[in-house]
């Protein structure tokens, strides 16, 4: 990742140079531009492997320049971030070649996701390629078809690649992921999709509970103008963004009753209405699922349609938590210590078999996000050539730990807001990294943040 190189072409100066200051920090090697003309000037000298472009730029649409740089650099990636995407700016970008369409403000940690996560599937999208064209796989390719989060070499972790890659082969199959937060239930979703007839459409990931229940139907069908007080456009949903790809809809289980019928309707019809309107229009999507729920329960508590059920877990593939393969620790230690340290330009320390020991002990609530996140803290502040047990601390297991305990105090409310100012702290106030060391997803952070009313002061670029 080391050698990547990175173009950041927006006009205003200070986002450019700022993005520069902290990727290069993360030792990629960055050009920048504030004008297309520039900006080709460096596309054509340097070839980078990544473009991030903003929509706005003087004297030439930056979907324009997106149509432009693919029709003469069709390798490229191109990240497009803009403060005014709606929805259908965001299916234009994604159609004409985008991997990756950012909005206003984001934060630094956002863009260095976008370009990990695209070099990342861009490398396990050749892999998997080459192995079905070998049309054998063995245990240590699969190993090294994904790179982060399914390193392991226990019989559950090549049972769920076998199935991932199986259930690819059928571009149509819907596929139920099921899993605790951090098993990495999307990556297997992205291993579907990329392994399958539909891998150059649309993967379109939606956080079923993230969507203000008043915005669902709209959001997941579309509208036309009028259909309501603030429908002052057309737009498309999610349905039509996906056509002839793959619709992720993680956290199903969340998805509110009377929408369920809806959707159930549009999956086995394969149509669907905007809202406001009866023309009804032709889809053709693939359906993703996961959720971290038991959904039998919830359909006997009545809160989810057993005949959705039945149509979205056609093929249902169980992750199961890190505890129960503590094989994998290692492996996976090995992996997370060796891509951390080449990211941050230091000398990977040994792994002790103390650690190790220690670690198969643990419950791991985070799952595999925990043990990554673990593995950055430890590397940030051990000066040591081994990590030792000492340098993984669990809750409460000392005073320096980052999460306090509670000193007798059981208010769920007040603990909770103590967790989540701590992992703020130890990630500078990054939310993305403060959701993964929590354990929970980065909108439910949000939420969070909003509901207990935290204050944000670091990190942010708008």
């Amino acid at each position: 990742m080391n050698d990547l190189k990175v173009l950041i072409l927006d006009d205003e100066s200070r986002i450019t140079e700022k993005l520069k200051y902290h990727l290069e920090k993360r030792k990629f090697k960055v050009f920048t531009a504030n004008t297309p003309n520039d900006g080709f000037t460096v596309l054509e000298k340097e070839r980078p492997g990544v473009l991030i472009l903003d929509v706005m730029l003087p004297g030439m649409n930056g979907l324009d320049i997106l149509q432009k740089v693919k029709a003469e650099y069709p390798t490229l990636e191109i990240i497009m971030i803009s403060g005014y995407g709606d929805m259908d700016m965001v299916i234009q970008a994604m159609r004409q070649g985008a991997s990756d369409f950012i909005r206003k403000p984001f934060q630094i940690m956002d863009i260095q996701l976008a370009i990990e996560r695209t070099e990342k599937f861009l490398m396990m999208q050749s892999k998997l390629e080459a192995a079905e064209n070998r049309g054998v796989l063995v245990s240590k390719e699969l190993e090294g078809m994904i790179e982060k989060d399914f390193v392991g070499e226990s019989e559950q972790i090549k049972k769920v690649l076998k199935m991932a890659l199986k259930a690819a082969e059928d571009g149509d199959v819907n596929v139920l992921v099921t899993g605790e937060n951090g098993t990495g239930k999307e990556i297997i979703s992205r291993i579907i999709h990329f392994g399958s007839p539909r891998k150059k459409q649309v993967f379109a990931p939606v956080n079923s509970s993230a969507i203000p229940e008043s915005l669902l139907e709209s959001e997941f069908f579309g509208h036309v103008k009028g259909a309501f007080t603030d429908a002052r456009d057309e737009k498309k949903g999610y349905f039509e963004l996906a056509n002839k790809g793959t619709l992720f809809l993680d956290e199903i289980a969340d998805m509110p009753y009377a929408l369920q019928a809806k959707l159930l309707r549009a999956i086995e019809e394969n149509r669907i209405k905007r809202v406001g309107s009866n023309k009804e229009i032709p889809v053709d999507v693939r359906i993703i699922s996961a959720t971290n729920k038991n959904i039998e329960e919830l359909i006997g508590e009545k809160q989810f349609r057993i005949d959705l059920f039945h149509r979205i877990n056609t093929i249902e593939i169980n992750i199961p938590p890190l505890r129960e393969r503590p094989e994998d620790l290692r492996p996976l230690l090995e992996h997370f210590v060796t891509s951390i340290a080449k990211k941050k330009g230091k000398k990977a320390p040994s792994i002790s078999t103390a650690l190790v020991n220690k670690l198969q002990k643990y419950h791991f609530p985070g799952n595999v996000r925990e043990l990554r996140n673990m593995v950055e803290r430890a590397m940030i502040l051990s000066d040591n050539d081994s990590l030792l047990p000492e340098d993984f601390p669990f809750r409460g297991e000392d005073a320096g730990s980052s999460v306090a305990s509670n000193n007798g105090n059981l208010n769920l409310d007040s603990n909770e807001v103590q967790l989540i100012e701590a992992a703020l702290k130890e990630t500078d106030f990054n939310q993305t990294r403060a959701a993964s060391l929590l354990g929970i997803s980065r909108d439910a952070l949000k939420r969070k943040i909003k509901k207990f009313g935290i204050e944000i002061t670091k990190g942010f670029v708008d």
